[in-house]
């Protein structure tokens, strides 16, 4: 009874309104992170968004792991930066070479003199392991078997070949020289007359993926050249 009124007291039921926003406190979000001393470790992208003044002190401020972490970043971003400086370097040398070498050829008096140049430039100035030149008729031809077997299985779709040869097939175009991986060029325009096979020690160094502008201007020199030398 209502000590006034002399009237029972009503009871007002209040329903929860689920569709209204309710704001979280600053001091509820100060406590949960007092609670909660990793959750910027585990939100770190958090970190790039806040805006905090420097007159924290502590350990580790939030300042100082955003400092930290856009220095990671810059690091990273010069590392990238180094590398395709390298790449672009290496590439331009790659390129210097080949060039040099398709002018070289063109000077040359004859077969084994073309031999003896790619050795020079591709075996010293490149580093690859090893190249030779195999003419599909002459004294030293490869045999008539074994060139079907190469047009046929290895320049079926191109006439580039680039990745990693059988035992036999090592054996046949580099002897005893390395060949872990290998780039292979069939020469002829209007016939095929011959390959060039070029070996690295690097089993992923010559891929099915690389482009072959460098190689394809090399192999046009050569079908000039070597036709000439040859008479045909």
């Amino acid at each position: 009874m209502n000590d006034v009124s002399g009237k029972a007291n009503s009871t007002l039921k209040l329903t929860p309104q689920y569709d209204e926003a309710n704001p979280v406190s600053a001091e509820e979000v100060s406590a949960y992170l007092l609670q909660h001393p990793e959750f910027f470790t585990q939100h770190p992208e958090l970190l790039e968004r806040l805006k905090i003044p420097h007159a924290l002190k502590g350990s580790v401020s939030l300042v100082e792991i955003q400092s930290e972490q856009l220095r990671k970043k810059v690091r990273q971003q010069n590392f990238k930066l180094n590398q395709l400086i390298g790449i672009a370097r290496q590439n331009e040398k790659i390129y210097r070479v080949y060039t040099d070498l398709n002018v070289q050829l063109l000077t040359c008096k004859s077969v084994p003199e073309i031999q003896l140049k790619l050795e020079e430039v591709l075996q010293e100035e490149l580093d690859l392991a090893s190249v030779t030149l195999r003419l599909f008729s002459g004294p030293h031809a490869l045999p008539e078997l074994q060139r079907r077997l190469f047009v046929e299985k290895r320049f079926k779709n191109s006439p580039f070949f680039f990745g990693r040869l059988s035992q036999h097939e090592r054996q046949l175009l580099f002897g005893e020289d390395i060949a872990e991986s290998a780039a292979l060029i069939l020469l002829g325009d209007k016939q095929e007359i011959g390959l060039i096979a070029v070996g690295s020690r690097d089993p992923s160094h010559f891929t099915p993926d690389m482009d072959t502008l460098l190689l394809k201007q090399l192999q046009q020199v050569l079908n000039i050249v070597i036709p000439d030398l040859l008479r045909y």
